[in-house]
């Protein structure tokens, strides 16, 4: 009856055209190019293009562009995802560059992110208590950057001998081949992750981590007994194999769910953030008995005072702030903190909304 009435739901919704399809990704990426940061090169004729380090994932980057109009030159900053300054192993996000016209990202507008070293020490907390009742810990991660940071922290905490040796597993192909792109790639770390590199080669944790390849393996990893740590996609508990640790994991009380990272509304993940007693999991209904711990300090993005401090620089030369990319409350406090600091037109746009430079 309930698919009956879903499938009739469906029949009357709008007909959404894809905005691209398979070929489009293919023929993109044939042409794909590399390009070093700082490196100004021409997109067609008028609009130049640089890339500055955003500091927030491997690779990532803030994207200027210099236009050449009727009216003269413009220059657009578009920040991306911006990084958070002192985290452990990419270098910080590089000054974003000067422009008439800044699109900026508020993700954690309004939100300040508790120190680096007083996250990996809750980090500590969560995992040892988890441990002395003889749950797992089950971390819902990004495959890219927060899988890494996280399993950076743990080996430190390991290392250190705040952590006594814990099986730690990683349940995600896409984390496990992104991994290896870290390690390939060296040259984009801070100093300090650079030093302890020299000490600990095996900073991603190759004594203590094991990185799980199989479907076959990942469902024997629920089936293990006895206390570790899982991290699996996806981040927001949407897809992949963190659905299956979660239905297993989330009845159980001797248990931790540790949310690392933002989680978007109406995602799996936020309503596990929301302390919800009961989720839906796999389609089917499951009591959240399990402990359900969030820290944002993980994060990856800037917080608010971040941003205030990165943005700063540009508030006598920038004309126009244009803030994306966050929800509406957290957004809004971003434009109050903006025009504290000297931004005279700072708002948020309306969708199809058209700004001219």
């Amino acid at each position: 009856m309930l698919y009956e009435v879903m499938h009739e739901c469906a029949r009357h919704e709008p007909k959404i055209t894809p905005l691209f399809d398979a070929r489009d990704v293919f023929r993109t990426l044939t042409k794909m190019q590399a390009v070093r940061y700082g490196e100004r090169f021409t997109l067609s004729k008028g609009i130049e293009v640089t890339f500055a380090d955003a500091g927030h994932l491997l690779g990532s980057a803030t994207v200027h562009l210099r236009l050449e109009g009727p009216n003269g030159e413009r220059r657009v900053t578009f920040t991306g995802d911006v990084g958070r300054p002192g985290l452990p192993i990419l270098r910080d996000p590089e000054p974003i560059p000067a422009c008439d016209l800044l699109i900026s990202e508020s993700t954690y507008g309004g939100h300040t992110h508790e120190h680096v070293d007083e996250t990996a020490d809750k980090l500590g907390e969560v995992v040892r208590r988890t441990i002395e009742r003889g749950g797992r810990v089950i971390i819902p991660a990004f495959a890219v950057g927060r899988t890494q940071t996280v399993v950076y922290f743990l080996h430190q905490l390991i290392s250190s001998g705040k952590l006594p040796p814990i099986p730690i597993f990683v349940d995600s192909p896409m984390a496990n081949r992104a991994t290896e792109v870290f390690r390939a790639h060296t040259e984009c770390f801070d100093e300090e992750t650079l030093a302890l590199l020299n000490v600990h080669p095996d900073l991603f944790g190759e004594k203590h981590v094991r990185y799980v390849e199989t479907v076959n393996e990942s469902v024997k990893l629920n089936r293990r007994e006895g206390p570790c740590v899982v991290i699996s996609a996806s981040g927001m508990c949407e897809a992949g194999r963190i659905l299956h640790h979660l239905k297993h994991g989330l009845g159980d009380p001797r248990n931790t769910i540790l949310i690392a990272g933002y989680q978007a509304a109406d995602t799996l993940g936020r309503r596990l953030v929301e302390k919800r007693p009961e989720v839906r999991v796999l389609g089917r209904p499951c009591p959240v008995k399990a402990e359900v711990v969030v820290l944002n300090g993980l994060s990856s993005h800037a917080d608010h005072g971040d941003m205030l401090r990165m943005l700063g620089p540009l508030a006598s030369t920038t004309s126009r702030v244009r803030l994306v990319h966050g929800e509406p409350e957290r957004a809004t406090k971003l434009v109050d903190g903006l025009k504290e600091i000297g931004f005279a037109d700072v708002s948020i746009p309306e969708r199809g909304e058209t700004v001219a430079v």
